[in-house]
């Protein structure tokens, strides 16, 4: 897997890599979306419509002619895919596969993905990767890898498409993933795999109410090789802010492979969400996702909204900022990155 030197071939690519498509797993009915299954749709329906303005969509799905009903007419004008497949749920950023060039060509890892450390069922979509791959939803020259040896999920990994990789120990490191390997253990599988020499381990950092034992996703990403944007607390009276700042330290001590620290992007705070048991819902700005020719921003009509889409549109000047109602999403304790996965140019034709 190495060339001859101490770089190795494989290019993990950032999600502002120029892309084929984008994943979504549909909700259905027989769920835990069953109680907000209308508002939930009405979100899906957003997104897809948000997506194909720009590209290729392929959509995961238990029955396919509603979907595709509700869909025509109502999407931009890039094409979608429905997919037949039995699923779980529609978390597609954790159970979709993790894309690399490994000496230019496309491989495709199909981790375990095994329902955050067995919280909850995950044997439908454990399966959805191998299944798009048996049924020719990926070009021809794309390789499988059949990686279930090892649990690991999209949203606890980032990337900036250079060789450096922010996870967090939370995470990585928590019981029923990969218990059986330690710290070091796992940062080879990670540098074999995904060809990353630099690791960056985030050792605090919580939002209440995520099922995944804080994923990176929710906390920082990268926007830039130079560039790593988080989520912020500045209220003292709410139980995140000692550990979001604490966090907000841990990032400021990282520094990039020329030794120079990270340039860092502070997003608001949105105000404390509750569902219907009171039980506090992890709204996040960090969730975001790159696209081609845009950012797709999560927004839960709050009065930080506003600013976090500027924010977002000083980060991309030369793309479209779109800010999508999350709202439905954080009832279900996940958000806009984590019901989407991009596959990079060269994946997917459609």
């Amino acid at each position: 897997m190495k060339k001859s030197g101490s770089k190795t071939s494989i290019i993990w690519p950032a999600e502002w890599h120029r892309q084929s498509a984008i994943q979504l797993t549909w909700p259905h009915i027989d769920s835990d979306w069953r109680e907000v299954y209308e508002e939930v749709l009405s979100c899906y329906l957003e997104l897809s419509k948000a997506i194909t303005r720009y590209q290729p969509l392929v959509i995961v799905a238990q029955e396919k002619e509603s979907v595709v009903s509700l869909l025509e007419g109502n999407t931009g004008p890039y094409p979608f895919k429905v997919v037949l497949c039995k699923t779980n749920d529609t978390w597609a950023r954790d159970h979709g596969g993790i894309s690399v060039f490994n000496g230019g060509v496309p491989q495709l890892y199909d981790y375990r993905f095994n329902g955050w450390g067995l919280k909850f069922p995950s044997d439908l979509d454990n399966q959805i990767t191998s299944h798009l791959f048996q049924s020719n939803t990926f070009s021809s020259e794309v390789q499988y890898r059949n990686a279930l040896d090892f649990v690991l999920e999209g949203g606890g990994i980032e990337t900036d498409g250079k060789g450096s990789c922010m996870v967090t120990e939370a995470c990585l490191l928590s019981k029923n993933r990969n218990e059986h390997l330690d710290k070091q253990q796992i940062e080879h599988r990670l540098r074999q795999d995904l060809g990353v020499d630099h690791i960056l381990w985030l050792t605090a950092g919580e939002i209440d109410g995520d099922d995944t034992d804080s994923h990176i996703d929710t906390l920082a990403r990268f926007v830039a090789e130079d560039t790593i944007v988080y989520q912020g607390c500045d209220d003292p009276n709410d139980d995140h802010y000692e550990i979001l700042n604490e966090m907000a330290n841990i990032l400021g001590s990282f520094r990039q492979p020329n030794g120079e620290p990270y340039r860092l992007v502070c997003l608001p705070w949105p105000s404390a969400k509750y569902d219907d048991q009171n039980e506090r819902l992890p709204a996040t700005y960090a969730n975001f996702l790159i696209i081609n020719g845009a950012v797709l921003v999560p927004t839960y009509y709050d009065q930080s909204d506003e600013e976090v889409l500027r924010i977002f549109s000083q980060l991309f000047p030369k793309r479209d900022v779109i800010g999508v109602d999350c709202s439905v999403l954080i009832k279900q304790h996940g958000s806009l990155h984590c019901v989407t996965m991009q596959y990079p140019e060269g994946f997917i034709e459609i």
